[in-house]
């Protein structure tokens, strides 16, 4: 996949100045008398609740003899101690309480600092920007740890509705198809409209809605409707991701939560409207086992696009 230039310098710039803003390039941080890894070494002791040496190097990224260096300091200044774990050979680090006491002045430090940043944000900046850190912070680490795919922490999927719920899925919709296919307050404002009287029909146990959040917020979603095409078969609806959580592997989650949905409820077979050229959904779609059974032009969105039908007759009625 091609990066624009433009967006990798945008991000690499925004990155240089975090680090300049958050005191990394002082000799010092977060107003104690230790380096960044020392305060970084800290937190993780008192996240282990005790932890090896080696281990630290590790989540730290740090050479075995940096740490031990490090570790030495620390203990020497009185912030932790070595205690023997049940292997005799090893020694796990633990806070002492004036360990405690520092790691809980860091604490009230960053806090205080991310608190004083986001006070000049809107509720909606805010979110967005714990998302787009935390999913890029991952990123970062799944590269270094050579895992296959992002890891995304925090990341839940719920069914039934929630606060919110409504305005997010047109608003994910729209941010998208505005870019692929063009469409505008037409599509938007039907999403909405349609979403929201679907809502009041969740008290029917055929009908169901799931939503995947990240730290709270909403960042995907799908919908199974078994009222409004009749002949025993389920409308699987408003199925969107998030730009940042698309290639994650939560789409594939809630395709799944949505199709064990309807086996359970006995539907004959599930129906889906989307439009050509959005080959990764379509790949999710086959996979779940979706056949393509319909395609033709339409303008009912505002512009004109290919509309594609797929179907997946249920299990119990195959072959």
């Amino acid at each position: 996949m091609s990066i624009p230039s433009a967006l990798i310098e945008e991000i690499r710039t925004a990155s240089r100045t975090m680090v300049r803003e958050f005191g990394f390039l002082r000799v010092t941080l977060a107003a104690t008398d230790y380096s960044a890894s020392g305060v970084h070494a800290l937190l993780e002791i008192e996240a282990g609740d005790g932890v090896s040496a080696a281990q630290l190097a590790q989540s730290l990224g740090l050479e075995k003899s940096s740490v031990s260096r490090m570790v030495g300091k620390l203990i020497k200044a009185g912030e932790i101690e070595e205690r023997a774990a049940e292997d005799a050979r090893v020694k796990h680090l633990h806070l002492t309480s004036q360990g405690r006491q520092t790691v809980a002045d860091i604490h009230a430090y960053g806090q205080a600092q991310v608190s004083k940043a986001l006070n000049t944000l809107n509720p909606s900046q805010q979110q967005s920007v714990a998302q787009g850190l935390s999913t890029y912070a991952h990123a970062l680490k799944t590269i270094r740890l050579g895992a296959d795919r992002p890891l995304t922490p925090n990341l839940h999927i719920s069914a039934g509705y929630r606060p919110g719920l409504i305005g997010r899925v047109a608003q994910m919709h729209a941010d998208y198809y505005s870019r692929h296919s063009g469409f505008g307050a037409i599509f938007e404002s039907r999403v909405a409209r349609e979403t929201a009287e679907f809502v009041g029909r969740l008290d029917q146990p055929c009908n169901q809605i799931w939503v995947a959040t990240l730290d709270e917020r909403i960042v995907g979603s799908i919908a199974i409707d078994g009222q409004d095409l009749g002949s025993n078969q389920a409308h699987l609806r408003w199925f969107i991701l998030d730009d940042g959580c698309r290639g994650s592997g939560v789409g594939r989650q809630l395709l799944s939560a949505a199709v064990e949905f309807c086996d359970q409820q006995g539907f004959d077979a599930i129906q889906l409207w989307t439009f050509k050229g959005l080959d990764a959904a379509r790949r999710l779609y086959e996979a779940a086992g979706f056949e393509l059974t319909m395609e033709e032009q339409g303008s009912q969105w505002g512009s004109v696009v290919t509309e594609q039908q797929f179907t997946r007759a249920a299990a119990h009625v195959e072959g």
